[in-house]
């Protein structure tokens, strides 16, 4: 049995498919970002065929890995994991992200400091600076998912972009519905509290769904905005958009049913769902006449040169398949 003093600060899962060497790279700036902190790191892979098992164990034999015989989707791939994890905090991690050395010291230091705090996400920035808006949200309304179908949001920020935020400050810190699964960093209190993810979701909503059942339970979600993660957003997206886009629509659909449908009158959620459905055919339709999707994952140089470029320095660095 694992004494007090040996428990881990913190458990990373990280859910794969098909991202070798971004997930690769993902794990060798989690090296250098552990800020003393004693982690046990999980990667659940669901039934890749990139060769991701076999380089994690071949380069991380310290990693807890679990491969999947089939993809099982993001929820339940981190429930895998999440059932095992034994840290005081639990971070939900995307194969796809870079985490400079100065992170998940202070993000945990955070909820030691902010006890009724049970979610926390920090800043997230696409690889070219751009903010991933996903990661200081509030919950879908029908009136703030018309503006942001429609780009009202980005039109008139202040009076219609309540649901990414828009109009605050994205280096501040403050209370929000949810932070993005790319990094959601969670207290282990909370979790026992309001369990897993909710594996009807296989991938999008999961995370504003348990951002949800955590505020239900009167635990505060905070966007901590002066520090931050590199994401090199839908790489395993874009191995499969035309599905993925299905799931996504769907996932919209199950959190209104879940959550929000009581609120309203019949006709409201009829044209709920009936713009969810509009908006999944034009995406669908612009998927089919539109370019094949390129291959996700970028080259090994090209990660190496995001790391230097947003100060993710490794010293000692090993060595792997990957050659970044």
């Amino acid at each position: 049995m694992t004494q007090a003093n040996d428990r881990p600060d913190l458990s990373v899962l990280v859910a794969s498919f098909n991202t070798k060497d971004l997930l690769l790279a993902c794990l060798k700036s989690l090296e250098a970002a552990n800020d003393g902190l004693r982690l046990e790191i999980f990667v659940v892979d669901n039934a890749s065929s990139d060769g991701t098992p076999a380089a994690v164990a071949a380069n991380y034999p310290e990693v807890k890995l679990i491969a999947n015989a089939t993809n099982e989707g993001f929820a339940r791939a981190n429930n895998r994991a999440l059932k095992d994890s034994l840290g005081r905090y639990v971070l939900l991690l995307n194969p796809d992200t870079l985490i400079p050395p100065d992170t998940i010291g202070p993000m945990t230091r955070f909820l030691d400091d902010h006890p009724r705090v049970g979610m926390a996400g920090c800043r997230v920035d696409r690889p070219d600076g751009r903010l991933d808006e996903a990661c200081k949200r509030n919950f879908p309304t029908p009136t703030n998912a018309f503006a942001r179908f429609t780009g009202l949001d980005r039109l008139f920020p202040k009076s219609f972009g309540g649901y990414s935020r828009m109009a605050d400050d994205p280096a501040g810190r403050f209370e929000v519905d949810s932070v993005v699964g790319a990094f959601m960093l969670v207290r282990r209190e909370a979790v026992e509290e309001v369990g897993g993810l909710d594996e009807d979701y296989f991938m999008f909503g999961e995370d504003l769904d348990w951002a949800y059942r955590m505020k239900e339970r009167d635990w505060a979600v905070w966007y901590v905005g002066d520090h931050r993660v590199i994401h090199h957003k839908g790489a395993s997206v874009r191995k499969d958009p035309h599905r993925m886009n299905w799931h996504f629509h769907r996932s919209m659909i199950l959190f209104h049913k879940k959550h929000l449908v009581d609120q309203y009158p019949f006709f409201v959620n009829w044209l709920v769902y009936a713009g969810i459905s509009l908006r999944y055919a034009l995406r669908s339709a612009a998927l089919a006449v539109g370019p094949k999707s390129a291959e996700a994952a970028l080259k090994p140089s090209d990660i190496a040169r995001l790391r230097t470029r947003h100060g993710i320095r490794i010293e000692g660095e090993r060595e792997n398949g990957a050659g970044v």
